[in-house]
């Protein structure tokens, strides 16, 4: 399932995009890196988010929950290799939340698809992925890029799954079985973000400490300001990086398409 192809099932026309950037193109970014920054960067997020549009476009909302498996599908994909791969997440702490987070996210696949069939829909099928881009990537040997990725996938599923709030919203059943998903998706960020010494909330727009440019899309438009129409530096004292941590951005379906669909092969 090419990107193209994915774009399609979601009736989003490529052309519409305010940015798309081509697997090819993705690569041809990445070679600017140079060889050794480009082993540890993450290819995720050529897409740009200009302001918040998350709302701007709509989806049924059984169109919603299939949109979020293939997300599900990506993530407990990604887990269950990392922890089938010997010698790659250490032993204790470590092990122990990414064999947690593996189970809520293959739960989370379980329940979608339940949760799609019971209400007279077709779970999509599970995609075919790549997790190492045609090879330019190992995050599957190399400790720090699984991290790395890890916190891009969660990081991005917090804010798919807000950006898609408003289309639930006519299906209360829907929109619960979304938000009770959304919340444990959030703590996934946080877990990963503290393995990685990083706060476990964003500031501003900052991608963190050891993240590639690449991933930069993932983490652009959270240092609005604007909330309910409210400009919040006027309502506080707690100053810009307060207030970004204290909201949470939407990303558009578009922009989490392309994200997603740089590691889908088929």
């Amino acid at each position: 399932m090419k990107i193209f192809q994915l774009l399609e099932m979601y009736s989003i026309k490529p052309e519409t995009l305010d940015t798309f950037t081509s697997r090819r193109n993705a690569f041809a970014k990445l070679g600017s890196f140079g060889k050794k920054v480009a082993m540890a960067a993450i290819p995720v997020g050529f897409a740009s988010v200009a302001g918040n549009k998350a709302y701007a476009a709509t989806m049924e909302p059984l169109d919603v929950l299939n949109f979020a498996l293939t997300l599900e599908y990506l993530e407990a994909e990604y887990y269950t290799k990392g922890l089938a791969a010997s010698g790659l997440i250490p032993a204790g702490k470590d092990r122990a939340i990414f064999e947690l987070i593996e189970k809520h996210e293959v739960d989370h696949v379980a329940f979608l698809i339940a949760g799609i069939t019971a209400s007279g829909g077709t779970p999509v099928s599970k995609p075919t992925f790549d997790f190492t881009v045609g090879g330019a990537f190992n995050p599957f040997g190399n400790y720090e890029q699984f991290l790395a990725l890890a916190q891009a996938f969660e990081d991005t599923g917090v804010r798919a799954y807000k950006g898609q709030a408003a289309n639930l919203m006519s299906n209360k059943a829907l929109l619960t079985a979304a938000l009770q998903i959304h919340s444990v998706e959030a703590r996934h960020a946080s877990e990963v973000r503290r393995l990685r010494g990083l706060k476990g909330w964003i500031t501003q727009n900052e991608r963190g400490a050891g993240m590639p440019e690449a991933t930069q899309a993932v983490y652009n438009g959270e240092n609005n300001l604007m909330q309910g129409g409210v400009n919040v530096t006027t309502v506080t004292t707690i100053g810009s990086d307060g207030i970004t941590e204290s909201f949470d951005e939407p990303l558009t379906k578009e922009e989490v398409l392309t994200i997603a669909g740089l590691f889908i092969a088929a």
